[in-house]
């Protein structure tokens, strides 16, 4: 059920991006605007971007096997450094046509067209985006999330490439078409790096949230039939955490007792953080010997 709903989430967006770059693409050539040619580069990139989420979702979502015993959530992290890196290329083009539109010049035509274009780009990329984050959160998919995160900074760049031919037709003054890309080409970029920084920190396996960490510890510190803990990591791949926690069982507890605690535990933690791996291991108690000085 879970790989259903992030397939079809993926799917209407690559479907939605699909329409937006002909549509863009056709009225930017129409009305010669370069910040609607940079709104279907920015849908482009988006369009990319949701087949490499199509597919890293599918891939996430497999089974672990004997050559990757810990599953393949990390498909996820990899799409969103991908797209990340792709996300920057395209924020330099589009600096690079904006300045080149601002030195040689260029007369708008179609104002009504190209407004119309950026109103039913705005509206569509509000629809899907907020479905896709909806998504994202019941399932924690990062690379669901950050398809999202992009329509939903297209419904913005949408709103300020109208505003911006607005202001040309009103001031007659063409290169603020040119200055309104440039200013869409730095959300796009600002968007990659937060993208690169989360793919990174998931690649590098950085430890889960502390709020996550807090309910880990809770449940450790709540049983009473352990006499302590130490060695906690955590990591995450893709929506799946991993724990690994060493628990200190008195010496005269008997084995077999041990293991069932430690089997508990780890259907509790695994609960409150779910979904989640969690593997604990048994070591005998030591207390700490006081050192007493002469």
């Amino acid at each position: 059920m879970e790989s259903t709903a992030k397939t079809r989430a993926a799917s209407l967006s690559v479907g939605s991006n699909a329409v937006l770059v002909c549509i863009k693409l056709v009225v930017g050539s129409i009305s010669g605007s370069v910040a609607i040619i940079a709104e279907a580069i920015h849908s482009g990139i988006d369009l990319f971007a949701a087949l490499i989420a199509w597919f890293s979702v599918r891939i996430s979502d497999s089974p672990p096997d004997e050559s990757h015993p810990f599953g393949h959530g990390k498909a996820e992290a990899i799409s969103g450094a991908i797209e990340a890196a792709l996300i920057v290329i395209a924020a330099i083009w589009i600096v690079y046509e904006a300045v080149l539109r601002l030195h040689t010049g260029g007369a708008l035509m179609d104002l009504d067209l190209a407004l119309g274009v950026m109103a039913l780009s705005a509206l569509i990329n509000l629809f899907v985006s907020r479905y896709l984050l909806k998504v994202a959160k019941k399932h924690d998919s990062m690379a669901i999330e950050a398809d999202g995160h992009h329509l939903a900074t297209d419904v913005w760049t949408s709103v300020g490439v109208a505003l911006g031919l607005g202001l040309g037709w009103l001031t007659d003054w063409q290169g603020m078409d040119a200055v309104v890309a440039i200013a869409v080409a730095l959300w796009i970029a600002y968007i990659g790096s937060r993208l690169t920084l989360a793919a990174i920190n998931q690649l590098m396996d950085r430890g889960l949230p502390e709020k996550e960490i807090r309910l880990i510890q809770g449940v450790l510190e709540g049983d009473d039939r352990i006499a302590g803990w130490h060695g906690l990591r955590t990591r995450k791949a893709g929506s799946m955490r991993h724990v690994i926690v060493h628990i200190e069982c008195e010496g005269h507890t008997p084995l077999f007792q041990a293991h069932a605690i430690a089997d508990e535990l780890e259907c509790r933690i695994a609960e409150a953080i779910a979904p989640a791996s969690v593997d604990i291991h048994v070591d005998v108690h030591e207390p700490k010997q006081e050192n007493h000085g002469h």
